[in-house]
């Protein structure tokens, strides 16, 4: 593991600790109200401690209002127009508030929706006991944006039906035309359509509930029915859920949104959140191997972590229910049923070692205890993994890296540059030509991972520039002279590539060190932020645990003084992909930090590559003349298409021609899911001999492999690598020329 001297403190945040440590000592936090000692202690820390912090004004406070009341009710069917006109005396008063600690606006808004969703339950009962009427002419608009908030609750009721008419005639089409393989080739059609709905779960129709149409009714009448129940079922878990959730789960929203408006990366981690974001970064946790979700005030077990404690004892199976948990030394089993899933959660989770009783009602009905040892678990998905890319009598490398993970308490633990080293070294000794990095929809993660990544192909000098508030710049450097791979290098991103994925691909563009392939520009995250913990200001205070606070501290730019942000990193080679005409880019948010540029470090290019020009151009030809890629760009167009027709007809006959006319579009893109790369993918020895004790694995990697075949990107990649390897010299030296 390499030691980056100069740059601790940026990665700890020693200076603004220092800093703030000093100046929090003349200002106390001792409001016994939990609630405004987090508003002045966030609102402190926000303003002495974010990179380019936000004025506190009545623009500030309007941006507040209108993103937490859309938070709450994004497609306005709690809401009445008089409780909205009630809110907007607070519009320009919120900065105000939160200079004196007053909740009067989040206390109104909270209680009112309490009393709206109480209402709508009533609502959408009474709205799904009768027919619907799909021979009736009717469409809705689903730009809840331009829609208006009712102005009484009859409107709002006919708002409910519209909508519930909407989410239910899906499944309505899908038993009347009674055609299992004709509901799935229309499914892509559907997702398009009820991806307009992303925020709202209600609508959403869990995989569970469509396969609860095992004996499909016989009547149109019966038909109709069955999807209102589908509709409701699903309604109803929505509310179940809701049920849980306590004033604090809302008001970590409304902090949330507050410290959103200073930039899109900085936010509020209530307690349960940060354990969340932690397990995230560092793909691992301590407990006994499950994944649980809560249904029908019942705690159902819906995975079983390969690896894990449960999963190894066979202490589980997917579809039992949790009944009891009996920690070791008590005497009685605490019930779980109808708990918050949080807090069962944290019953059964444990640190490594310890043991826990639980009482399991299996799917045959029978109820017996499981004495599981808790252990820590790994979350396979989060890491690296490799394939061996066989074509004719060559051999390529793939390493998939889906997060720069890392444990947040120790660095030298399970972290994603010592995976993809290790991961490297077992290609290397399988006869590894070329290797391919695969970065997308990587959305970032630890910066210092990204750091020591990039000093496996370089031999060492500058990786990243920081440039923090009032602070002059950093440069965060690889100082080993060791070299992991010197050979051919492609990295693969895409739009949903971010952060220290972004810094990864600049930095090895800039050095000529790897040809990136992709979307025409990545994420364009380029901020960096720390997790604060906001308890470690409070002195004896018994008021709870206050959760964290994850700050934009900093800027990062790239060895040749550019920065990534809202430019992201263009790529060597563009390939359309379906997100190519859709905005998702940090660009597309309404308030991210600015673009700019800083001086150039001191770096060295690498000359290795003698062929690096070549392969682009042949790359760029081969691009130009491919069929898969034009009929990918002309799906992507018809994926923009389909998201900005607003308007869904609720007229059974016109909704069923609607997607007829949708399926002969879809049918010339059913060749992109069946393309044939020709490329052979093998498991190295490590995981062949991981896989005769673990057929889950060996499913995952065979799906993979699947995947991997029909995949053009990754075909590409290899064309570039035996291009690059034509001319290679494999010497990995560096130019003299300084930069």
């Amino acid at each position: 593991m390499r030691i980056m001297k100069n740059n601790l403190k940026i990665l700890l945040l020693t200076v603004f600790l220092a800093a703030a440590s000093c100046s929090f000592t003349t200002k106390k936090f001792e409001d016994p109200d939990k609630d405004k000692l987090l508003i002045d202690l966030i609102t402190y820390v926000l303003q002495r401690g974010h990179y380019n912090p936000a004025d506190l004004n009545d623009a500030f406070s309007e941006k507040v209002y209108n993103d937490f009341i859309k938070g709450l009710d994004p497609i306005k069917r709690y809401f009445l127009a008089s409780d909205i006109e009630e809110f907007s005396k607070y519009k320009d008063k919120i900065d105000d508030q939160l200079k004196s600690k007053d909740l009067s606006f989040f206390n109104l808004v909270y209680d009112r929706l309490q009393k709206r969703m109480l209402e709508a339950q009533d609502i959408y009962t009474e709205v799904l006991d009768k027919p619907f009427d799909y021979s009736a002419q009717e469409s809705i608009d689903v730009n809840y944006d331009e829609v208006p908030y009712a102005s009484n609750k009859k409107e709002l009721k006919e708002r409910w039906r519209q909508q519930l008419k909407f989410s239910t005639i899906a499944s309505y089409y899908d038993m009347m035309e009674d055609k299992s393989t004709l509901a799935e080739e229309s499914s892509s059609t559907m997702d398009e359509i009820e991806a307009i709905e992303q925020k709202d779960q209600i609508n959403s129709m869990t995989a569970a509930e469509t396969s609860e149409t095992d004996s499909k009714p016989k009547t149109e009448k019966e038909k109709e029915e069955k999807s209102r129940e589908l509709s409701r079922n699903s309604l109803k878990e929505y509310f179940e859920f809701t049920k849980d959730l306590e004033r604090k789960d809302y008001f970590a929203i409304y902090l949330t949104t507050i410290v959103e408006q200073f930039d899109p990366h900085t936010n509020y981690f209530a307690p349960p959140d940060r354990d969340r974001f932690d397990l995230r970064m560092r793909g691992s946790l301590e407990g006994i191997g499950a994944r649980l979700q809560k249904k029908n005030d019942y705690i159902n077990v819906i995975e079983v972590i390969s690896g894990g404690p449960a999963w190894r004892g066979e202490h589980l199976n997917v579809g039992d229910i949790i009944l009891k948990v009996r920690q070791t030394g008590e005497k009685e089993a605490t019930s779980i049923v109808g708990m918050r899933i949080d807090d069962a959660v944290n019953l059964i989770k444990g640190p490594k070692g310890t043991k826990v009783n639980l009482t399991i009602k299996s799917t045959d009905g029978m109820v017996h205890e499981e004495n599981i040892t808790r252990d820590v678990v790994e979350l396979e998905e989060t890491y690296a993994k490799s394939t061996l890319i066989e074509k004719g009598n060559s051999k390529f490398g793939l390493i998939n890296l889906p997060q720069f993970y890392f444990n947040m308490e120790d660095y030298n633990k399970r972290n994603a540059a010592s995976d993809v080293k290790q991961e490297i070294e077992r290609l290397k000794k399988e006869g590894m030509e070329g290797l391919v990095l695969d970065l997308r929809d990587n959305g970032g993660g630890s910066l210092r991972t990204a750091v020591d990544i990039a000093g496996l192909f370089i031999k060492d000098g500058p990786v990243v520039q920081v440039a923090s508030s009032g602070e002059k710049k950093e440069v965060l450097s690889d100082e080993d002279s060791s070299i992991a791979w010197d050979g051919p290098l492609v990295i693969l991103v895409n739009e949903l590539s971010a952060s220290a994925s972004e810094i990864l691909a600049a930095a090895m563009q800039d050095y000529g060190r790897a040809v990136i392939i992709g979307s025409e520009q990545t994420y364009g995250k380029g901020t960096v932020q720390n997790m604060i913990d906001l308890n470690q200001w409070l002195r004896k205070s018994d008021i709870g645990d206050l959760g964290s606070l994850k700050l934009t501290t900093q800027k990062f730019y790239r060895v040749n003084g550019g920065s990534t942000q809202l430019e992201g990193v263009k790529s060597d080679v563009i390939m359309p992909d379906r997100y190519s005409y859709i905005d998702i880019g940090e660009r597309d948010y309404a308030n991210p930090l600015p673009y700019d540029k800083i001086d150039a470090a001191d770096y060295t290019p690498y000359t290795g590559n003698t062929n690096f020009k070549g392969a682009i151009l042949n790359s760029k030809q081969r691009m130009a003349k491919s069929e898969q890629l034009a009929l990918i760009d002309e799906n992507a167009k018809w994926i923009k298409s389909r998201r900005d027709d607003l308007m869904v007809n609720l007229n059974y006959s016109a909704y069923k021609n609607a997607i007829k006319e949708q399926m002969q579009v879809t049918k010339k893109f059913d060749s992109i899911d069946k393309y044939d790369n020709k490329l052979s993918y093998k498991s190295l020895s490590n995981e062949l001999l991981m896989m005769k004790q673990d057929t889950t694995l060996a499913e995952k990697r065979k799906r993979w492999h699947k995947n991997l075949s029909k995949d053009i990107y990754v075909e590409e990649a290899v064309n570039v690598l035996e291009d690059l390897e034509t001319g290679n010299i494999k010497t990995g030296k560096m130019a003299d020329i300084k930069k």
